[in-house]
C-alpha cells in the first residue's frame, strides 16, 4: 500500500457524518503513537508535517517514517503539509513526494489569496496531490502562523473562492485557536455553528477543515505544572463541540497541541519520578503510549472515525 489522497476518505466522512484526524508529526515516536492508535481503532488517518516540522527533521526522514507506518499498519494514510506558506513549499512538498498540501494564503486580500492558491492547485492537481486552502484567519500560535486575533470566516466569499481556484477542501475560522493558549477560565469558547452552517449551505457535499482543534486536557496542563512547568491554565474548545461539527461538514480536524502537551507531561513525570533514568528509551517510550492513548481518545470522542478506515 502507498500514501493516498484525502478525496475518497473526505466524501465517505461527509456521507456519515464523521471527520478524519490530521495530526501533526515530528519524530518517529509521535509517527508510531499515531498509527498505532489508528490502527488499534482502524480509522483513516491524515499525518501532517508543518514547515517548522521539515525544517526539525527533514523532509527525508519524515517521508521514511511515514513509508514505514504504512507498511507497518497497511493503513490508509495522507501525508499531508500543514500551513504551507508559499508556493515553492508547496511544489517541495509535491515534488517530493505528499499526496496532500495545504496553502496558507489566509494572510493575504481575498483576490492574492485566490491567486496563490490557485497557482498551488494547477500544479498539485497536475501531480495527483490534492490541495487545502483557507479563508479567514485562528488566533494563536503554531510554528511561523502567529495571529492576535479571529478573522472569522466570510461565508459570502467561500463560494467564488473554491470555483475560482479549485480548493478540493476549506479550512476555515469559527472559534478554534491555534497552539495550548487559547481562552483562559472564566472564558465562554463557542463555535460559530452559524457561519458553518452557512457555509455549508453554500457548499453542499464540499469538504471542511477546522485548524486549532485541541481541547487543552485540563489534567495535563495539572501534571505539567505538578512536575515542575509553569504553564497558565488554559481550556480549548470542548470535545463535544468539536464532535457536532465532526457530524455536518467538517471532514478533517487538526489535532497538535493536546498531543505536544500529553507527551510533555509524560516526559517531565517520567524523569520528576525517576530522576537518574538517561536512556531515552525510558521516557520516550511512555511518551509514545501518551500519544496513542490520545490520539484514540479523539478518535472515539471527536472524531468518530473508528473502523471507518
Amino acid at each position: 500500500m502507498s500514501l493516498v489522497t484525502s478525496t475518497e476518505m473526505f466524501r465517505k466522512a461527509y456521507d456519515e457524518g464523521y471527520a478524519i484526524g490530521a495530526f501533526n508529526v515530528n519524530n518517529m515516536e509521535i509517527v508510531q503513537g499515531i498509527t498505532e492508535a489508528a490502527l488499534e481503532e482502524n480509522a483513516p488517518l491524515i499525518l501532517q508535517v508543518s514547515a517548522g516540522a521539515r525544517k526539525y527533521a527533514k523532509h527525508v526522514y519524515l517521508i521514511k517514517l511515514v513509508e514505514a507506518a504504512i507498511e507497518d499498519t497497511q493503513l490508509p494514510i495522507v501525508l499531508h503539509l500543514d500551513h504551507g506558506p508559499d508556493f515553492e513549499t508547496c511544489k517541495s512538498c509535491i515534488d517530493g513526494g505528499f499526496s496532500s498540501v495545504m496553502i496558507d494564503g489566509s494572510e493575504h486580500p481575498f483576490k492574492e489569496n485566490i491567486e496563490v492558491t490557485k497557482k498551488v492547485v494547477e500544479y498539485a492537481h497536475a501531480h495527483g496531490v490534492v490541495v487545502e486552502g483557507e479563508l479567514g484567519q485562528l488566533a494563536g500560535v503554531e510554528d511561523d502562523v502567529n495571529v492576535e486575533e479571529h478573522s472569522y470566516t466570510d461565508p459570502d466569499q467561500v463560494q467564488e473562492f473554491v470555483e475560482k481556484t479549485g480548493v478540493d477542501s476549506l479550512a476555515i475560522a469559527i472559534g478554534t485557536s491555534h497552539g495550548a493558549y487559547k481562552f483562559k477560565p472564566g472564558q465562554n469558547p463557542q463555535l460559530r455553528f452559524d457561519i458553518l452552517d452557512e457555509i455549508a449551505r453554500r457548499l453542499p457535499g464540499f469538504p471542511i477543515v477546522l485548524h486549532g482543534s485541541s481541547s487543552v486536557i485540563p489534567e495535563l496542563v495539572a501534571k505539567i505544572n505538578q512536575y515542575g512547568g509553569a504553564m497558565p491554565d488554559a481550556i480549548g474548545i470542548p470535545e463535544d463541540m468539536l464532535r457536532q461539527a465532526a457530524t455536518g461538514a467538517v471532514c478533517k480536524i487538526n489535532i497538535d497541541s493536546d498531543l505536544r502537551l500529553a507527551m510533555t507531561a509524560t516526559v517531565r513525570e517520567h524523569f520528576a519520578l525517576h530522576p537518574a533514568d538517561f536512556d531515552p528509551r525510558q521516557y520516550l517510550g511512555p511518551a509514545r503510549t501518551a500519544i496513542k492513548e490520545m490520539v484514540q481518545r479523539k478518535i472515539r470522542n471527536v472524531l468518530g472515525c473508528s473502523g471507518k478506515a
